[in-house]
């Protein structure tokens, strides 16, 4: 019997990013994934400076498009676009940007092992069983789980989830004319349901439309979707993929590791409350997983996770409560240069929501918005 000494479940960016921090330090490293790549994932597929940064020297990065203006607007309306020097967010295609991390991570000397869904999880002291569909099993030393917020491995740790929201979001091939209007440019729309918002992503001869609002808002967030397509004349395209997915934030308390499981990316519920950006979270966790599991060290992993990734989540709830409250204060203070030049340091990776929320400024405009009433919910969506 094989006894890898690390397993890693899920080959997306955090699995993937696991897989190669130890490949390349030695370790004997399979990787274990339901699909076979190149596959479809729902995301919008935007890469911030700081996911750049963490893959910039493992790939070049399939982008599709490199977005240098934003155009913000209010539930479609007060609209204004700002642009920037030099790109702000650069666009990929997930089954295209996941390939390349696979590739890499079998370059290091990882093994991939696709098509192969996994059922359970069962530890002893030594080592980890990993049971597949199929009735086969693999056997490591350290498992990384990254097989996403509902999958096997965050059960088996037993991740606890403070926030969970939905995300409705749709592929649309669209003609070139569209496709023109849109290169370069993203939209972000503050929507009618408290902490939502849309989004188009120009992705070559694709846009990606979608919005999210907080689970239990269901029939509100598709209503919000097809309002929010109506008024961007996109109704009458038929979208090469339609799909919604849960996103989930960890709660405080939440375990990252149990014995020799550690989780990452969405498994661990890692991303950030506001944006709900996760591809960047996937990417550090998923490498500082790694470096524990090659130490040998894997109470390393949490407080790593604690250190560098737990500060700047906590002040994206902050964040998330004062723009599901005032979302109208929110949106007039992006137009203003301060709070456009803080949201272009976030997307270029030269500051954290942490350190932009700890500046004197920022705390004394927090304090007074928390005395101020929240904003009246719109009753009609759509």
């Amino acid at each position: 019997m094989t006894v890898w000494d690390c397993a890693v479940i899920g080959a997306g960016p955090a699995g993937l990013t696991a897989a190669y921090a130890a490949a390349r330090a030695g370790l004997r490293t399979v990787v274990v994934e339901r699909a076979a790549h190149p596959r479809y994932k729902t995301c919008g597929g935007g890469l911030i400076g700081t996911s750049l940064a963490a893959v910039a020297d493992r790939i070049d990065v399939p982008a599709d498009d490199r977005v240098d203006r934003i155009t913000f607007t209010r539930d479609g309306r007060r609209g204004f676009t700002r642009r920037h020097t030099a790109p702000l967010v650069t666009m990929v295609r997930r089954e295209e940007f996941d390939l390349r991390l696979r590739d890499a991570a079998v370059a290091a000397g990882a093994e991939m092992r696709e098509r192969a869904p996994v059922r359970a999880l069962e530890q002893d002291p030594d080592q980890v069983r990993v049971r597949l569909a199929d009735g086969d099993t693999v056997t490591a030393r350290y498992v990384v789980g990254a097989d996403g917020s509902s999958g096997v491995t965050a059960r088996h740790v037993d991740v606890r989830y403070r926030q969970v929201d939905l995300g409705l979001e749709q592929e649309l091939p669209v003609p070139e004319a569209v496709a023109a209007r849109w290169r370069g440019r993203v939209l972000l729309d503050w929507g009618p349901v408290p902490g939502s918002y849309g989004w188009v992503f120009p992705k070559g001869d694709v846009l990606t439309v979608g919005v999210i609002a907080s689970r239990g808002e269901g029939e509100r967030t598709r209503a919000y979707l097809r309002s929010f397509l109506e008024r961007l004349g996109l109704t009458g395209l038929e979208p090469a993929h339609d799909s919604g997915h849960l996103t989930r934030c960890r709660a405080d308390d939440a375990p990252l590791r149990r014995g020799r499981v550690l989780v990452a990316g969405d498994a661990a519920g890692l991303l950030e409350p506001w944006s709900r950006e996760g591809i960047s979270y996937a990417l550090r966790s998923g490498a500082l997983a790694g470096e524990a599991v090659a130490a040998g060290d894997l109470d390393r992993y949490p407080r790593a996770v604690h250190t560098d990734l737990v500060p700047s989540m906590r002040a994206g709830h902050r964040l998330l409560d004062v723009f599901a409250r005032r979302p109208e204060v929110f949106h007039a203070l992006l137009a203003t240069p301060p709070g456009w030049r803080m949201f272009v340091r976030f997307c270029q990776g030269r500051t954290s929501f942490d350190e932009t929320l700890n500046r004197a400024p920022v705390r004394a405009a927090l304090a007074l918005l928390d005395r101020l009433p929240a904003a009246r919910t719109p009753a009609r969506v759509g």
